[in-house]
């Protein structure tokens, strides 16, 4: 279930989310719309993205904007930046959290293959950063909430790429926060446990790994996505004012 919370300050504000059609993304942007926010998304898988635009104005009346773009392109990702903003005004919140979890044992690790895992995970959350600091500084304010994982907290070894994009991500978060505060502009980041998607599950969730990793944790229940919803208004809204170049770990508890 979704947080019963309610952050005034996100009614109407111009939220941007990057792989906000699936996934933790597509709670994430449930969670923005359904507290009144004008909601646009990053993504490139266009039926569920089309679909999840459908389903929240049928049970919100407010209706997301879905932006097709790659996020590798820089270019395109400016172009949804700008188109976001013409659309909603300039973007006040801004929630880098598209990535690929893809496994990868170092040994197997080419340079190109590198280079494009970086691309996806690490690069596009500085160049969105880029993009909409403008308009926030115009604005006086802003919140920029950056996706790491606890994944390269806990030594795990088959995806080196991943997991040192996910180690950058809050050096960025930190230097970002140092850069830009002076224009009331908030960069924080969120850490993720192990969020039980429907890709975690076609992919790696077995009975016996699920089993062990809750079993790590203080609370002792699988993480969905929406368990991640929360964390992310709170950081996104005034809530949090003077809280900046911190990452949330949410994830359970693990021991």
């Amino acid at each position: 279930m979704l947080p019963s919370a309610r952050f005034s300050d996100l009614e109407g504000a111009s939220v941007l989310i990057t792989g906000g059609g699936s996934g933790i993304g597509a709670a994430l942007t449930e969670g923005f719309v359904r507290q009144g926010a004008k909601v646009a998304f990053i993504d490139i898988a266009d039926e569920p993205s089309s679909a999840l635009c459908e389903t929240l104005a049928e049970a919100t009346g407010n209706r997301p904007l879905y932006l097709r773009a790659d996020l590798t392109d820089v270019g395109a990702l400016r172009d949804a930046v700008g188109q976001a903003a013409a659309r909603h005004g300039a973007v006040t919140v801004l929630v880098n959290n598209a990535a690929n979890d893809s496994r990868h044992p170092a040994e197997e690790v080419t340079e190109e293959f590198w280079d494009a895992n970086q691309a996806i995970n690490l690069r596009p959350q500085f160049f969105a950063a880029q993009a909409v600091v403008g308009g926030m500084k115009e604005t006086g304010r802003g919140s920029i909430v950056n996706f790491t994982s606890t994944a390269f907290m806990l030594n795990i070894g088959d995806m080196p790429s991943y997991t040192a994009a996910k180690a950058g991500i809050i050096g960025l978060t930190k230097g970002l926060a140092g850069r830009y505060g002076k224009y009331g502009i908030r960069v924080n980041a969120i850490a993720p446990g192990w969020v039980i998607t429907e890709r975690q599950r076609a992919l790696w969730v077995t009975e016996e790994s699920l089993k062990k990793h809750v079993d790590w944790q203080a609370i002792p229940r699988e993480m969905v996505a929406d368990d991640i919803v929360g964390p992310c208004l709170f950081l996104a809204s005034d809530a949090s004012l003077m809280l900046t170049a911190q990452t949330l770990i949410v994830d359970g508890g693990v021991l």
